[in-house]
């Protein structure tokens, strides 16, 4: 009788870890289904709709904004929700249209983004009749990309508009200059040696309290997103086609290597304990980006998915009930401290994109 019952309390025992950890992968693998993932992006994007960063407005930030349109018009994309097509109109017509003062700058340029996406569906010449005469102004005077986008940043704002506008235009003088701009200003700030880009010449020679080089988490973000923005518009027969591919690839791969357990990354890239806590906008875009690689054959899904669902996994563990997404770090230009309580609008944004490119995967 002993033996019979430490058999059967065994058995229960068993019975109920096993139980235990098919619930659990049933409960982690829900959040990839296009339900789940349709949901929590719909959440995200509503209470950000509902909750904008005023500091944004009061400093014209617009470039943050920006950013969280083309996650609005990626959900409306998703969903087919004519809301988020609706918001983003609204915010495009408050512009009238139009970029920002400094011709030069591509924090403002980012807005156009988002116009050259709505006029793909609704193609009135007047939405990107600014952005036209924007880089019309600056092919004719242009400068050095190192001069103009000296920032790594600036290769998210810009080139995907320049990508976006010829393939709406038909006209290759934006390529030609899209070109000319992004691959001098690689040249300026990418290290060749761990792929990853310096957010600015202030950074050559920065180390990390424990000696290693100072990358940037959300600015080499911008730069791998920007880069697959490009390629969605870029055509395959386009000579720099496999350049800016080749660049994606090499970024992916030191970006995998940084990824931490929790599938996140920390501000900075190689010295985890600089600032030792997850950032969401930079993981978000780091998410979105190789997400899409896989989707396009152009990453290797056996070695990178697993990658992406941690990631997507560690990023649904930060959104709060009600949508918010948690351990953004604040605007800034290097790694900086962040909090639970951080979110800005480019973190849903990249959040947004990210989910964009989960739901399309089987």
């Amino acid at each position: 009788m002993r033996k019979s019952s430490s058999v059967f309390y065994l058995s229960l025992a068993l019975l109920a870890v096993t139980s235990g950890v098919t619930l659990g992968q049933k409960k982690n693998n829900k959040i990839y289904t296009k339900p789940y993932i349709t949901g929590v992006m719909e959440k995200v994007a509503d209470w950000q709709l509902a909750n904008p960063v005023e500091i944004n407005v009061r400093n014209e930030n617009d470039w943050a904004r920006a950013a969280f349109y083309t996650g609005v018009m990626a959900t409306c994309r998703t969903t087919q929700n004519q809301k988020y097509l609706d918001a983003a109109t609204a915010w495009s017509q408050s512009f009238d249209w139009k970029l920002a003062q400094r011709l030069r700058h591509a924090d403002d340029h980012a807005k156009g983004q988002t116009y050259l996406e709505i006029y793909e569906l609704k193609k009135d010449p007047a939405m990107i009749a600014d952005i036209k005469s924007t880089f019309d102004s600056l092919i004719a005077n242009p400068r050095k990309g190192r001069d103009d986008w000296w920032w790594c940043d600036a290769l998210f704002m810009a080139p995907p508009v320049l990508a976006r506008l010829a393939a709406a235009t038909g006209d290759n003088r934006y390529l030609t200059y899209l070109h000319t701009m992004f691959w001098d200003t690689h040249d300026f700030l990418y290290d060749k040696e761990d792929h990853l880009f310096y957010r600015d010449r202030n950074f050559f020679n920065k180390k990390t309290p424990s000696g290693k080089k100072t990358f940037w988490a959300r600015g080499n973000g911008w730069v791998i997103a920007g880069t697959v923005r490009v390629l969605q518009y870029l055509p395959k027969s386009d000579p720099y086609y496999d350049k800016y591919v080749n660049l994606f690839r090499e970024m992916a791969a030191s970006l995998k290597k940084a990824q931490s357990k929790d599938g996140l990354w920390r501000p900075s890239l190689l010295d985890e304990q600089e600032v030792p806590h997850p950032e969401t906008s930079g993981s978000s875009f780091f998410c979105y980006a190789m997400a899409w690689g896989v989707n396009n054959g152009i990453l290797d899904k056996k070695e990178y998915l697993p990658v992406v669902k941690s990631a997507w996994k560690g990023l649904n563990d930060l959104v709060t009930p009600e949508g918010r997404l948690q351990w953004v770090q604040p605007i800034g230009g290097s790694p900086e401290k962040v909090t639970a309580d951080n979110y800005q609008e480019y973190g849903s944004g990249a959040f947004l994109l990210a989910g964009s490119e989960m739901v399309k995967m089987k």
